[in-house]
């Protein structure tokens, strides 16, 4: 095959790989060599189906030794096998860098031949990438499940960000839809990781220029819906990988019927369900900023989240007794529980009442929707509206004002974004029509 054939085939099997990620790293390139880390270098792009377009997305290769049930890519699914080569990657990441249609590389794989043998063609690519090319971008790599540690340790000080998918949430979703997989394979890499980047900071503090590992740290990924487990397991194992391995993100990705099997839900006209999967990130939000824990947002008798309200809301709503709170008095760890004030409108409120008493207008310009947060505050002892403090009534004046979810989630579908569609290629060689990217840029510090 030709380049352009491998790329629409691997740019395609990537699709559902996640990697909607700031790049969490602020080192500069040196000068010599092309691109940086600064925070605000990683820009996302966007597309209408919601999918980011800014980093180069591709598998190294679709070829795997492995069967699992939900994927594409499973050994045995009869679809066109190819692989690039370490040079084929390095080509391509370069020539769209200097084009400014990417600033950094997504490189995920399937396992061929072996966990080994993949993860020593990723580490020749990437040191190809760093050494000779001088490529000093923001480089995000999947490790393999099953590589051995030396070659792990290894990549981990060509990378900025490293991921292993933990792919289901528990060890018996492994063993149905995922046999090859266990989660000791899975987890091993994690803790490897958690552990040398701990090494890494102490010796950074003695020799300040040794090379860093993984600095915008790991994460990983969920397929939500796969299998039965409910909002309450899955927030669980979460809430597990950022205390014990202090991941940066977890991922949710609604499950997408690719394959035909009996272990597998029953392909339905309502689709991924990506309500869920956008419920499950609120969540998620509130577990990393607002210093919330899993057991206040979900139990056994509810496991699963509101359908009609983010969690934050319908935390508020059934925690009446809790409210309303004085904005001018109140704790900083209690205006984060407050539906319409942010983490940053909370932060503004603690520093502007030491000069003096907060209102409602000084709430609005801070930032805070007081749409919501009419229903949970005083400014001096009043209210802005006079409110009963009933659940139904609230519920039903929140519901009222018609939440509206994200664009990637209302009409989202699976069509593989072309990151390309400008591109003319030639054999093994290619020119682009235009230049820079899309006018729509979401920096994400």
């Amino acid at each position: 095959m030709n380049l352009y054939e491998k790329l629409n085939i691997l740019s395609d099997a990537a699709k559902y790989d996640v990697a909607c990620t700031s790049s969490g790293v602020d080192r500069k390139g040196d000068g010599t060599g092309m691109g940086n880390c600064e925070k605000a270098g990683i820009c996302h792009s966007f597309s209408a189906d919601g999918r980011c377009i800014s980093l180069l997305k591709i598998l190294f290769t679709n070829e795997c030794i492995f069967d699992c049930k939900y994927c594409v890519n499973r050994s045995s699914n009869d679809v066109i096998r190819t692989s690039f080569t370490p040079d084929e990657v390095c080509k391509l990441t370069m020539e769209f860098y200097r084009r400014n249609y990417i600033e950094g590389l997504f490189l995920s794989s399937g396992i061929l031949k072996s966990p080994d043998y993949t993860m020593e063609l990723i580490y020749a690519t990437l040191y190809k990438l760093r050494k000779e090319c001088n490529f000093q971008g923001y480089i995000h790599v999947k490790a393999i499940p099953g590589a051995s540690q030396e070659l792990i340790q290894k990549v981990g000080y060509l990378t900025d960000r490293m991921s292993v998918n933990l792919e289901l949430p528990t060890q018996e979703s492994l063993r149905l839809l995922a046999p090859h997989k266990s989660r000791k394979n899975i987890l091993t890499p994690m803790r490897l990781v958690q552990e040398k980047r701990k090494e890494n900071r102490q010796e950074l503090t003695v020799y300040r220029h040794a090379p860093q590992f993984v600095p915008a740290g790991q994460s990983t990924q969920m397929i939500i819906g796969a299998t039965p487990e409910t909002d309450f397991q899955i927030m669980q194992v979460t809430e597990a990988l950022y205390q014990k391995f202090e991941l940066k993100r977890v991922f949710y990705s609604a499950f997408v019927p690719v394959n035909e099997d009996k272990a597998l839900p029953v392909k339905t006209d309502s689709g991924p369900p990506l309500l869920r999967e956008h419920r499950l990130y609120q969540a998620d939000w509130l577990l990393r900023y607002y210093q919330f824990h899993v057991d206040e947002l979900l139990d056994e008798e509810n496991p699963n989240f509101n359908v009609l309200m983010d969690p934050k809301c319908d935390w508020a709503v059934r925690h009446l007794e809790e409210f309303p709170i004085e904005v001018n008095r109140a704790d900083y760890h209690m205006l984060l529980r407050v539906p319409g004030i942010g983490y940053r409108s909370a932060s503004r409120i603690v520093k502007a009442r030491r000069l003096g008493t907060v209102d409602f207008a000084d709430l609005k310009k801070m930032g805070v929707v007081l749409k919501r947060a009419l229903y949970f505050i005083t400014c001096s002892g009043k209210m802005m509206y006079p409110v009963r403090m009933d659940q139904d009534y609230i519920t039903r004046n929140i519901l009222d004002g018609k939440e509206r979810l994200p664009d990637s989630v209302i009409g989202m579908n699976y069509r593989q974004l072309s990151l390309f569609d400008d591109v003319r290629f030639s054999g093994d060689s290619f020119a682009m029509e235009g230049s820079g990217k899309c006018a729509e840029n979401l920096c994400l510090s």
